[in-house]
């Protein structure tokens, strides 16, 4: 059995491995270290390589930005200042058909401006508008959509941990990714607002026929600027000091994690159980992500060790398919995949194996990390994985919403997803203007 042999047995391994339910992370490690072992022979020099590419993996100073993002996103939940974007984006699209609806994807855009993690915003989203939605006769299916599909914000509008993951794995520039996902992500939550405000117009028996504009969410000067001004100064910080040059990704975060721990401390709203909590939750997943970098590290040696990704380029570029034939294979297979897996280790698996692909190309590297982002986005809507619809399951206060539910309601927003990653594909300029 020759060596790219080894390299194709080892992914059609890995993959029915995932498939039949072994954790991605141990399925990885195991193909990474039979796979090895099977080329050079040696059970001790397999475990000396990718002992060797596990310390490589995290030992960067760069990866420093997912422990300190993951922590602000933590503590910009337990403070409560996702309800206070909730409350100005309300307040901003009350006059709006649908405003609530539209305040809610407002909401998720400005939350995900200062954590990017869709979990949270999802889990946040789903105790502070669902019941605000349901009062105000928008149906259930709905209610739960439409926190589904804008949570995905997260992952795109900057800071986002998928852009740092990708960064790390294709050894772009985070800062880079940022600037490119934010004109994106500013476009995907314009076509969320739109999609609500049009299907409250011509779809009512959907979201719900007693969609008015709503005074209801009125606030005075004084309690707008108290409840947006934490927003804004988070976002200014995290955002501005990057883009500004004051502060190098990684300091962004440190600096945006101890501005939410002031804000919390002086509005009383952090306590000791809380911030312990927060500690552990951030150490959990940091640990979690960590684990699957290792693990995709790993794999990425075994597979360069064996050949394929090299024969795997030729192969493509030797087709007749061309570029775009590649890039919407690729996207096609990102998005199926997405109905089994988790957007981490969808790119941990795919990324290193089309990486080379896409340098044989010479194609834009960030553009192309944007495109790779909006489709892991849809597989978080699509079943029957879909991880922010479970996220949101397990957080709704009434069971008797069932996943299929959710997953009709977040339909359209998927479909709003499609034509926003066709923009991109077409328009690159979306991804590199800013640049």
């Amino acid at each position: 059995m020759t060596t790219f042999d080894i390299g194709i047995t080892s992914l059609i391994v890995m993959v029915i491995l995932v498939y039949a339910g072994l954790f991605v992370p141990i399925a990885l490690m195991l193909c990474s270290y039979i796979g090895v072992w099977a080329i050079k022979g040696s059970p001790f020099l397999a475990g000396k390589l990718l002992a060797l590419a596990a310390y490589d993996s995290i030992a960067s100073y760069h990866f420093g930005v997912v422990p300190v993002f993951v922590l602000m996103g933590f503590i910009v939940q337990v403070t409560g200042i996702g309800r206070d974007a909730f409350d100005v984006a309300n307040f901003m699209f009350r006059h709006l058909r649908g405003g609530l609806g539209v305040g809610t994807v407002g909401a998720n855009a400005i939350f995900a401006a200062i954590t990017g993690i869709s979990i949270a915003s999802a889990a946040v989203f789903t105790r502070l508008a669902v019941p605000e939605m349901l009062r105000h006769g928008y149906t259930a299916r709905f209610a739960v959509g439409v926190v589904a599909g804008s949570s995905v914000l997260g992952m795109l509008i900057p800071p986002s941990l998928l852009l740092i993951l990708y960064g790390i794995l294709t050894e772009q520039s985070v800062g880079d990714l940022f600037l490119a996902g934010i004109l994106p992500g500013i476009l995907l939550a314009f076509l969320f607002g739109l999609t609500v405000v049009l299907m409250a117009y011509f779809m009512p028996g959907f979201i719900g026929r007693n969609l008015s504009p709503s005074k209801e969410g009125d606030m005075g000067v004084t309690d707008l600027f108290r409840k947006s001004a934490p927003i804004v100064t988070l976002i200014g910080l995290v955002l501005g000091g990057i883009y500004g040059g004051l502060f190098t990704p990684v300091e962004s975060g440190a600096v945006g994690c101890i501005a939410a721990i002031a804000i919390g401390l002086v509005r009383r709203s952090l306590s000791w159980n809380d911030f312990w909590s927060v500690l552990t939750d951030t150490g959990i997943v940091t640990a979690s992500i960590c684990f699957l970098i290792i693990a995709a590290q790993m794999y990425s040696r075994m597979l360069a060790i064996s050949g394929l990704p090299a024969e795997f380029g030729t192969w493509i570029a030797t087709a007749d398919i061309g570029f775009w034939g590649v890039v919407l294979a690729y996207v096609a297979l990102v998005i199926v995949m997405g109905t089994i897996l988790d957007s981490s280790s969808i790119m941990l698996i795919l990324v290193p194996i089309i990486l080379p692909v896409m340098v044989s190309f010479n194609a834009d590297l960030i553009w192309f990390g944007i495109v790779t982002i909006i489709a892991v986005e849809i597989g978080l809507l699509t079943p029957p994985f879909g991880i922010s619809v479970y996220v949101i399951k397990s957080t709704l206060e009434d069971q008797s919403i069932t996943l299929g539910s959710i997953f009709a309601g977040a339909a359209p927003f998927a479909l709003m997803m499609l034509l926003a990653l066709g923009l991109v594909l077409a328009f690159p300029i979306l991804t590199t203007g800013l640049l």
